[in-house]
């Protein structure tokens, strides 16, 4: 049976490249990074150079970059350990506070809600019905005891680029230390942290075709951060624990090839994505996108489908050889309905009924007019057994 995957914001597969760059490391060059013998040292010239090819795509300074174990590490080192160092500095018992938005990832929304058991204020900021945070919504959220923002710079389900340049400047402007959970968007849209203005922004290796269980956090020099987690004194004392140098080493590989691609690779899959969203919307009544009048990441279609469940829609999905989600891979099973599709103004039916379509660079033509082939008649038929389905009225 053929088979495509159209589930790339859940994980990516490994690029051969990026494979081959790394199989050195499982047993050639093994020696840990932080020994000072020639073992040592070639791991360590690896995971500087990994660094520098980070550091590149990010438009930063490779001393800027500190490698986790991914995404959501670096998201809770960044908002754990900016409060942490805050608290260092103003005191234990000085009342602080947070805003986001409500609509984050898990990694960011449950940190926060983390935080707020700890005595730490936040502030949820609502977004539009087209998945967009808006900053004077932001900046009227700031309070005089206000010591960082975060919000993503692309969501993670419906995939809308947020203005995250002007909410940085609305933290500036209010001296307020903003973080972005960058995970979804990175190798995906050209990203410049100076552009951006975030102090600081989390990314995953999974994502962009190096393996899972790897990741970054981008760190401005000057920027305040306590460890989270002790041990030696690793990446600048910022992180402990013997580097992951094999996945270190996928991560730079993957960063350097996501970054001398990107344009094209941006352009022709948006081109695939535009032409799978037109087919669908012409052959599946019932069907809208969401998100879609923002800006958006390339690869990302967010599409309702009245009046059925979306878990059986993936499921008869897959067994017709398309894979594809609900939404987030780590909240698969939830029984709530997403607080992303929730947060736009879907109701809990809509949001049961939405899939997630995310494409990648292997992804083609015939890969779309595939999946345009099977999907309508998959709808139907479970139209066809749902109750709420409205029938036609068989003429007398």
């Amino acid at each position: 049976m053929r088979r495509i995957y159209f589930d790339h914001n859940a994980t990516t597969p490994v690029d051969p490249p990026v494979l081959e760059a790394m199989l050195p490391y499982f047993c050639d060059d093994f020696g840990n990074a932080s020994s000072i013998h020639s073992y040592g040292q070639r791991t360590r010239k690896a995971v500087e150079r990994a660094r520098d090819q980070v550091a590149q795509l990010l438009g930063a300074l490779s001393t800027e970059i500190v490698f986790t174990s991914g995404g959501t590490e670096s998201d809770n080192l960044a908002i754990f350990g900016l409060i942490a160092a805050e608290q260092r500095e103003s005191g234990p018992d000085t009342p602080l506070h947070v805003v986001t938005s409500k609509f984050e990832h898990s990694a960011v929304r449950n940190t926060c809600e983390a935080l707020e058991q700890r005595g730490v204020a936040v502030t949820y900021v609502p977004v539009t019905a087209e998945g967009l945070v808006e900053p004077e919504a932001i900046r009227r959220a700031i309070r005089p005891e206000t010591v960082l923002i975060t919000v993503m710079h692309a969501n993670n389900e419906i995939g809308t680029v947020q203005p995250v340049a002007e909410i940085a400047r609305v933290a500036r402007d209010a001296d307020v230390w903003f973080h972005t959970d960058a995970v979804q968007s990175t190798g995906k849209i050209p990203i410049q942290v100076d552009q951006l203005g975030a102090d600081l922004l989390s990314l995953s290796g999974h994502k962009l075709h190096a393996p899972k269980g790897v990741g970054a956090l981008y760190v401005r020099r000057h920027t305040l951060l306590e460890r989270i987690m002790f041990g030696g004194h690793h990446e600048r004392d910022r992180r402990p624990g013997t580097e992951n140098v094999a996945g270190i080493v996928g991560l730079g590989a993957a960063a350097e090839a996501a970054r001398l691609r990107l344009e094209a690779d941006g352009n022709r899959v948006a081109a695939l994505r535009d032409r799978f969203e037109a087919g669908v919307l012409s052959a599946v009544p019932h069907s809208r996108v969401n998100g879609r009048n923002s800006p958006r990441t390339p690869n990302t279609s967010n599409i309702t489908f009245g009046f059925i469940e979306g878990e059986s829609l993936v499921i008869s999905l897959d067994l017709k050889g398309i894979a594809c989600s609900t939404g987030a891979a780590c909240s698969s099973g939830a029984v709530a309905p997403s607080p992303v599709l929730t947060a736009i103004g879907l109701p809990p039916e809509d949001a049961r009924a939405t899939l997630r379509f995310s494409l990648g660079h292997a992804n083609t033509d015939a890969d779309v007019d595939f999946a345009l082939a099977v999907l309508p008649g998959v709808v139907e038929h479970l139209r066809e057994l749902s109750p709420r389905y409205p029938k036609p009225v068989a003429a007398v």
